[in-house]
């Protein structure tokens, strides 16, 4: 008899301490595993974007899955360790900062196979395939439209951790709005970020709440009318911010998954969303695992695959011209095709 057992396990002696949600079909299932970044499973953002594509697999193959949350960098580890123990068939690790911790993992457990969000390794790891995105390509079409939208003139963003993943989001966003002012003989100014120097404004974390609508404040006050916060959960407090002024002062431009669709609470303030399917490749992978087809090496999310992209306008459509939609999708496919170079 096949009995469906979900449980939750409170883990609480040590560097273990996080919680364990478990879905058990049966003894023999294949288990998907995933370790989780800061911010939590239900960040509105990454990790709980790559759950997704975990429980899609669930959905769709009826296996098994386990995750497990870090509150902070020290958990990575020995949470790594705890689902080899568990005899997981592929774990998943989000985020950059695993990025040492997975590797550890992996070479003393050859056996076992893991995914990394967001991470490269050079060279390769046989047993661990990286999930990187091409957030720049997304990223460059956000900023024009919001340089094409933005009243005052200024827009801004900032980061949680001035690492790769951050700023490659940042990155596009001011070139996006860079092209714009080239193509409009406009000057639409960018805050928050210089993609050239490398400098910018980051909260040094992933899980502040109140930081996000600091920054966002000091944005606004700042002039900018157009936000992007690139720190996970962070930005729902830029979004609590812009819910209380009103989306004719503050609008904000959501990362990693459709914002408008994960916080509709205040689904009134999101201009678009620079999306990383994560679910997507995360299930893709779930699937080679399964079916006996996993090797180690890399993944790449463009436009072209559509791995990234920016999500509908939603409820701020009104705000965005039809010549100015058409333009977005213009920049889509030149990017793709190679005729709009981004920098």
């Amino acid at each position: 008899m096949n009995m469906k057992l979900n449980t939750i396990l409170k883990l609480t002696s040590g560097a273990f301490a996080g919680l364990l949600l478990a879905t058990v079909n049966s003894a023999n299932a294949f288990t998907a595993c995933q370790v989780t970044d800061l911010g939590g499973v239900d960040d509105k953002s990454f990790n709980e974007t790559a759950w997704k594509g975990v429980q899609d697999a669930v959905a769709k193959h009826g296996i098994d899955s386990k995750i497990l949350e870090s509150k902070d960098g020290t958990d990575y580890e020995p949470h790594l360790n705890s689902m080899v123990g568990a005899g997981c068939d592929i774990i998943v690790a989000v985020g950059f900062l695993m990025g040492e911790a997975t590797q550890k993992a992996a070479e003393a457990n050859p056996d076992s196979k893991f995914t990394i969000i967001d991470f490269a390794y050079n060279p390769t790891i046989p047993n661990v395939l990286g999930q990187v995105f091409a957030t720049d390509q997304a990223a460059f079409l956000a900023g024009y439209v919001s340089a094409g939208v933005s009243k005052t003139g200024i827009v801004g963003t900032f980061g949680g951790i001035n690492i790769p993943p951050v700023t490659g989001f940042m990155d596009g966003f001011a070139w996006g709005v860079s092209h714009y002012n080239k193509v409009k003989g406009k000057n639409v100014q960018v805050l928050g970020w210089d993609p050239a120097a490398k400098e910018g404004l980051f909260t040094n974390n992933f899980d502040s709440l109140d930081d996000g609508r600091a920054f966002a404040q000091n944005l606004y006050d700042e002039g900018a009318d157009i936000v992007m916060p690139v720190a996970g959960p962070v930005g729902l407090g830029s979004a609590s911010l812009a819910d209380e002024l009103g989306s004719d002062k503050l609008k904000i431009i959501g990362v990693d998954g459709d914002w408008t669709v994960t916080d509709p609470a205040r689904k009134g303030v999101y201009l678009t969303s620079v999306m990383k399917n994560m679910d997507a490749t995360t299930l893709s992978v779930i699937e080679m695992a399964k079916s006996g087809n996993f090797s180690g090496g890399l993944t790449v999310g463009t436009l072209e695959n559509e791995g990234v992209g920016i999500a509908p306008y939603h409820e701020l459509s009104s705000s965005v011209s039809s010549d100015l939609a058409a333009e977005v999708e213009a920049l889509r496919k030149g990017i793709i095709s190679g005729s709009i170079k981004m920098n």
